[in-house]
């Protein structure tokens, strides 16, 4: 692929605030006679619900289908939000520099947790882009109906709704099928979905397969080419464990009388893998099978919805095609020529397994969710609406490893072994149209989380095992695991309509979160153990804490909201600040003295131990949105949105981990006839403010073009684009620690790899085409 030269690139912030600040003052010298267009609540409520979720609108979801395989980042134009790097389908979306479990992701209504020591199969992970049908953001402040142990957010994604024939039509049979190819990595998926439904019964299937190679950055990044293996390498622009393939299936059913509706819907996914760039394993099979049950009624007197859901997870990680599989000596005839260094790179398959030689390094998950709700909105008066509900979540989880020789024998390793993780929760909020200007929200939630784990081992329960495995797990054993969270939200928001252009809407919130399974129970100080229970990518080890408290985080959130009386532009201005009480971040530790270290590490990979802290977290997003001509050639316009976080440890001064910089896009429009037409410019800034107890890596800053097309006629669509038109070369700065290719689990390896140093680099340029055809 030829390389482009544009060394006058100009720097996409340098544009956006000039380009943001038009948007306001245009929108403020614009005005219209028409009334603005009004949201149906289930409750008749004749006004948007308080807070107002950001919703990714249809056109976007269409348009991401043929860009990505990955939900999470059909995100990416939401104010606030970021996505931290992982496997090609896996994202972990941020909000406000709070990502993972510090937010609460809904799937179809389902709560649903990574089973993984590297969260490799996040929520959104199991629901394929062409299946979803909606996707809402509560950015920082949540209502406490659609929050609850989290304190960054929310997000909603729900697959396609039902579809009935119309009274007296009989029956309906519909049907959709897709493709799309990128040229990058080699991407190639299908979609097909099928519906038949009569009035009052729907039954649907979708199904989705999505599949991709390595993908190549922008320029060389790396002076070597080894993989570990005999007779792989890969190119220097190849970025290493960047592959995928997976498959989803979804059949649902539903059935509706007068104003009732049941639905069951039953998901599988089969991932056979999903390689991991920063990080040392890789995934190599994922299977989950899930079915969700909903009740929905409609009454005189408002709304109840019921859910019930179960999932299993069975994962399964070890090395990819890139990192070496082989550890220890080589064999010539079975004996062995080799224990280490040079020699042992090769790679050559050693055998049997043995203090000196090692297959891998095979870990196992199982993850098995059970989850129950309940929820009723009663309209008390035209002007008073009351949301109840409750919630059960049961988590069980085991996480071992098998012996597979090396240090790695002769037992299994038992990670977690019994974990357990359930949520209880009751909560009432009360919304208030209290004048045509002031509508209120008052909301409170209380939350018990209780959580417990049984014995462990390592795989050597010799005194004298390396790693101080037997003193580890003795203890660990030694402690009660039992703990009680007892946690309470509060949510108090209102809006002021000062006109029918300009309105503001503000509030406080109060919300607590309590640890994860891989925060808590991790017990090994041993590196090469440590180094598997990373779920951000900084190519760390960490150590559980059984003794971490919830995080308690207050939020000051406004957002001052100017538009067209018809919504034709519009400009936002959200500022905001979160503090956090016993923030969860991590220290060096001390494997030796097991405790923490007193020298610090810098400028390479440590151990790290979680501990509770202080941390503060503030920033304003900015975006709107403008018509700027009509013309012959169509009605062009102009989309702007800017991002700052600043994200800091109060206890130590030192920066939070994974806070993406400022940053910009915009996006100029063209639509004429069946034609919709964009050019994207996006920008982010160099990335200086990090961690040094984690020794994050700075990254330097960079600006992308991307052209977007697309053509509609009929039921056909037709999507074309050209991601990083330029072959820019950058660096992601949520991306985590390049790990992707050789011994990766060597620490430093040999001979030098993994770098610390390198981020992970971002795909270079990119060409799309996709085809979607509704019948």
């Amino acid at each position: 692929m030829p390389t482009f030269q544009f060394s006058k690139l100009p720097r996409a912030i340098a544009l956006a605030l000039p380009a943001l600040s038009m948007l306001c003052s245009q929108a403020l010298a614009q005005s219209t006679n028409t009334l603005p267009p009004v949201t149906v609540n289930a409750n008749k409520t004749k006004t948007a619900p308080v807070p107002s979720p950001e919703v990714v609108s249809p056109a976007s979801l269409a348009g991401g289908l043929s860009a990505t395989s990955d939900t999470a980042s059909l995100l990416r134009d939401v104010p606030g939000l970021s996505l931290y790097g992982a496997g090609g389908v896996s994202s972990l979306p941020a909000i406000h520099g709070l990502a993972d479990d510090r937010l609460r992701i809904k799937v179809d209504g389902m709560d649903l947790i990574a089973s993984c020591p590297n969260h490799m199969n996040p929520a959104l992970s199991y629901i394929d882009p062409t299946s979803v049908g909606a996707l809402q953001v509560y950015a920082g402040i949540a209502p406490v109906s659609t929050g609850g142990d989290s304190i960054g957010g929310t997000i909603v994604a729900e697959s396609r709704p039902p579809v009935f024939a119309a009274p007296g039509v009989g029956s309906i049979t519909q049907g959709e099928i897709g493709a799309f190819y990128r040229s990058n990595n080699q991407a190639s998926g299908a979609n097909v979905a099928a519906t038949y439904a009569t009035e009052a019964f729907s039954i649907s299937y979708r199904g989705s397969t999505a599949k991709a190679d390595n993908y190549s950055a922008g320029a060389d990044f790396k002076n070597y080419d080894f993989t570990g293996r005999v007779g792989h390498t890969l190119a220097r622009d190849e970025v290493g464990s960047t592959a995928y393939e997976t498959t989803n299936h979804l059949l649902a059913l539903a059935y509706r009388n007068d104003r009732h509706l049941f639905e069951a819907k039953l998901g599988v996914q089969d991932m056979p893998f999903q390689l991991y760039p920063s990080q040392r394993m890789d995934m190599l099979d994922n299977q989950q099978n899930s079915i969700n049950l909903r009740y929905l009624g409609e009454f005189d007197w408002g709304q109840v919805e019921a859910r019930v859901y179960h999932e299993k997870v069975d994962h399964f990680m070890d090395f990819g095609a890139d990192k070496r599989y082989w550890y220890g000596g080589s064999t010539t005839n079975g004996v062995v020529v080799g224990s280490g260094g040079a020699t042992a790179l090769n790679g050559i398959p050693c055998s049997p397994i043995s203090m000196t030689c090692a297959a891998g390094m095979p870990m196992y998950t199982e993850g098995k969710t059970t989850g129950a709700s309940v929820r009723a909105d009663i309209a008390l008066s035209p002007q008073n609406l009351l949301r109840v509900g409750g919630e059960l979540q049961k988590y069980r989880i085991n996480d071992w490893w098998t012996p597979s020789g090396g240090g790695m024998w002769p037992g299994t390793f038992w990670n977690i072994n019994d974990g357990q993780r359930d949520r209880t929760a009751a909560y009432a909020e009360w919304e208030a149209r209290r004048s045509d200007q002031w509508l209120t929200l008052l909301g409170a939630r209380v939350e018990q989380v209780k959580m417990d784990a049984g014995t462990v081992r390592g795989y050597n329960t010799a005194a004298t095992a390396m790693g101080f495995q037997a003193r580890d797990a003795a203890n660990f054993n030694a402690l009660d695991h039992n703990t009680t969270d007892n946690n309470f939200d509060l949510t108090a928001m209102a809006r002021y309509t000062a006109s029918p252009s300009y309105e503001i809407e503000f509030g406080y919130a109060h919300k607590v979160r309590s640890p994860n399974v891989y925060e808590r129970f991790p017990w090994s100080t041993w590196q090469m153990a440590a180094l598997m229970n990373n779920f951000v990518g900084d190519g760390n080890g960490y150590i559980g804490n059984p003794d971490l408290k919830p995080e308690s985080a207050n939020t000051l959130s406004a957002t001052f909201d100017w538009h067209g009386a018809d919504r034709s532009w519009g400009f936002k201005a959200t500022p905001y600040v979160t503090q956090v009480s016993n923030y969860i971040d991590a220290q060096q530790w001390n494997a030796t003295t097991n405790a923490p270290a007193t020298v610090l590490a810098t400028n390479k990979f440590s151990v790290l131990r979680y501990v509770n802290q202080s941390a503060r977290l503030y920033g304003v997003d900015l975006s709107g949105y403008l018509p700027l001509a009509k013309t012959s050639m169509g009605d062009f316009g102009l989309k702007g949105l800017l991002n700052y976080t600043h994200g800091g440890n109060q206890d130590t001064g030192d920066g939070l981990y994974n806070i993406m910089p400022l940053n910009a896009k915009l996006i100029v429009t063209q639509k004429t006839g069946a034609w919709d037409n964009s050019l994207e410019l996006v920008g982010v800034k160099a990335k200086t403010d990090v961690s040094t107890m984690r020794n994050e890596v700075k990254t330097p800053g960079y600006g992308l073009v991307n052209l977007r097309t697309s053509y509609t006629w009929k039921q056909v669509r037709v999507d074309f684009g050209i991601e990083n038109l330029f072959d820019k070369f950058y660096y992601l700065p949520t991306g985590g620690i390049y790990t992707g290719q050789g011994t990766t689990m060597s620490n430093p390896a040999l001979p030098n790899y993994p770098q610390w140093g390198t981020a992970v680099p971002g795909m270079g340029r990119s060409v799309y085409v996709g085809l979607n055809v509704k019948f």
